[in-house]
């Protein structure tokens, strides 16, 4: 009977331990690494009365110490800061938790790891680089087991349905990692693959509900970190979609909010539709004049209905978010981060979330979202402008919308005296206001706007236009997958399901393969074999990545632009005419092209520069200086 008495106590010992310990419900971050830059952590405890137990960390010289903690609004949340020293001889180490009022305690261990990548060898995307912009709900299915998941809000998978779910998810992308290198692509930019647990349009993932889980129709974390290592084999670097302003409103904290404060706005119920959103009036980060009420609305107000603002100001958020982009920094050795809608959430927080990351990883990248044509905003934004406000942003590129725009301005207007190429002339003339133009991501589409072929009213010969100048303009091109083999959104402008159309050859039963070439029409092959040849020449094409630059004002609809140093010259030329032009060089003289050797990079052709060049209609001619001794 002893025996059984003490069994059984042990038993019941042992269960209440278990119970105890299942107060905690999650830890975030859910990892830490030893040696980092900055030494603090700060971890959320979240479980129902957690704030009833002091936590404690046993202290010792070279050990993890447990510097503060605090108590949220919310009795279920706990806020540690711990100090984990570079010469800590633990790695997993337990919190301790005790209520000396019912003399409970219990212990958590706490995984920490040891780096095992220099943090100067997280090298972010440059100039030299060519980013893939993909949608993975709709490039490739390469697990159909995952396509629904059972639990989920949406389960719903309809190919035939603009906005909900196709199946597309990381092994789709890891499958097709050798086509994405075969064409020249450098970077893989994917759209946010974290859980976007919502009840409709999950697919696209910018309404995240936990900012620490993979959405498991798109995989596993395994599979990601295995994208990341499988891409970096084959030189390509990964960036991650990150969301600081906003998540979605089925985030887990949603439901039970750790401060008043923890998002701007905050509903009364969950069922509350009295949702304030933002009047997206963002020159109010740079306007002297803006009144408090625009900038408060701005910043406070909900992107969509769908989507709470998060309110970086709880200086809990802003480390919480800080961490979060570290977290997955370090987890996936990532190449970079894009961070969308940069100019909704409080501007200082972001500069103090940039300079994190990058006084953490001093050679990373980060791109920020700034949608506005006026480049003025955008320049603003750039890391070492000179703003009159004395505003540092910390970031090193931000995306060019005016140019992308006038770009598309240029190719599809008529030419007069303000019209046409001029346009493009003019954008790039802009570049005075940038302290690094050779840093700003530019594109001719992406997943918020109609598709290039569309906005060039679906013109081949405009199309590779654009390519071209993409690839040899002082900046970092992105193209938006697709773009290759001419994908369009036409019968609907503006449609955004339409504009996240799937690839074809993504899925089993497609009739057309763009990766394999199988059923694509005469001008989609002419389109990815153009865009290939490109491609690959820009990848070795060092003199783009960092050379100097000189263009000319067009004149009778044809526009040139040089990118040069002192061992080599490439010359891109635009025709915009629909008959040869027979080009006289003369004006050019000061670029020394006279009796030099030069070859044409997409025919492959070569010729010695005379008096005049022949140029074909409706065509872009792009010639590179051939060395003496070739």
């Amino acid at each position: 009977m002893k025996l059984k008495a003490i069994k059984y106590s042990i038993l019941l010992a042992l269960f209440c331990v278990h119970l105890v310990t299942a107060q905690i419900e999650r830890i975030e971050p859910p990892n830490w690494w030893l040696g980092m830059q900055n030494d603090t952590v700060q971890l959320l405890v979240y479980g129902k009365n957690i704030a009833e137990f002091t936590p404690s960390i046993l202290s010792c010289q070279d050990c993890v110490n447990l510097l503060d903690y605090y108590k949220a609004d919310n009795p279920n949340y706990l806020f540690l800061d711990v100090f984990i020293p570079e010469t800590s001889v633990m790695l997993d180490f337990p919190i301790n938790f005790s209520n000396a009022k019912t003399g409970k305690s219990f212990s958590y261990n706490y995984e920490l790891k040891r780096r095992i990548k220099n943090p100067e060898d997280y090298k972010g995307f440059d100039s030299s680089d060519v980013i893939y912009l993909i949608t993975p709900d709709r490039f490739a299915n390469g697990n159909p087991e995952n396509d629904i998941v059972d639990g989920l809000l949406e389960t719903d998978l309809d190919r035939n349905h603009n906005y909900k779910r196709h199946g597309g998810d990381i092994q789709g992308i890891i499958n097709n990692l050798d086509y994405i290198d075969d064409m020249g692509f450098t970077a893989i930019w994917s759209s946010p693959l974290l859980i976007n647990d919502m009840p409709e349009q999950s697919y696209h993932g910018y309404a995240m509900t936990d900012f620490y889980v993979v959405d498991p129709r798109f995989g596993t974390l395994e599979e990601y970190i295995k994208l990341s290592d499988k891409a970096s084999k084959k030189g390509i670097k990964l960036i991650m979609d990150q969301v600081a302003n906003h998540c979605g409103r089925e985030h887990w904290w949603m439901k039970d909010l750790p401060f008043s404060d923890w998002v701007n706005y905050q509903l009364e119920s969950e069922k509350d539709e009295k949702v304030i959103i933002t009047n997206h009036r963002r020159t109010v980060n740079q306007d002297a004049y803006a009144s408090e009420s625009d900038k408060n609305l701005m910043e406070k107000g909900w992107f969509v209905s769908a989507m709470p603002d998060l309110n970086q100001k709880n200086p809990f958020m802003a480390k919480y978010l800080i961490q979060n982009s570290i977290w997955w920094i370090e987890t996936l050795k990532l190449g970079g981060i894009r961070q969308d809608t940069y100019p909704y959430p409080d501007k200082v927080f972001m500069a103090d979330w940039a300079k994190a990351i990058m006084t953490e990883y001093p050679n990373f990248n980060i791109v920020g979202e700034e949608w506005s044509y006026n480049p003025l905003l955008v320049a603003y934004w750039q890391a070492d402008a000179v703003n009159k406000d004395g505003y540092e942003s910390y970031l090193k590129s931000t995306m060019d919308f005016p140019l992308q725009k006038a770009l598309v301005h240029a190719l599809i207007e008529d030419e007069k005296w303000d019209t046409g190429l001029v346009k493009l002339y003019e954008g790039l003339a802009n570049d005075f206001a940038y302290q690094h133009p050779e840093s700003i991501l530019l594109f001719g589409d992406n997943h918020d706007m109609d598709r290039i072929y569309t906005q060039l009213d679906e013109s081949l010969p405009l199309t590779k236009m654009a390519m071209a100048f993409l690839m040899v303009a002082p900046r970092i091109p992105q193209v938006y997958y697709g773009t290759e083999i001419l994908m369009k959104n036409s019968l609907k402008p503006g449609d955004h399901g339409l504009i996240r159309s799937d690839f074809p050859g993504g899925w089993k039963t497609d009739a057309v393969n763009a990766f394999s070439g199988e059923g694509l029409t005469i001008d989609q092959r002419e389109m990815q074999n153009y865009l290939k040849r490109l491609l690959n020449f820009r990848k070795e094409a060092t003199v783009i990545h960092n050379g100097l630059t000189k263009h000319f004002s067009p004149e009778k609809g044809v526009y040139i632009l040089f990118r040069y140093n002192e061992s080599a010259t490439v010359m891109l030329i635009l025709n915009k005419n629909d008959e040869t032009v027979e080009l006289d060089l003369s004006r050019f003289k000061e670029m020394r092209m006279k009796g030099q050797k030069f070859k044409n990079v997409l025919t492959g052709e070569m010729a010695k520069i005379k008096a005049s060049l022949s140029l074909p209609s409706k065509e872009a001619l792009l010639l590179v200086k051939i060395k003496n001794d070739e």
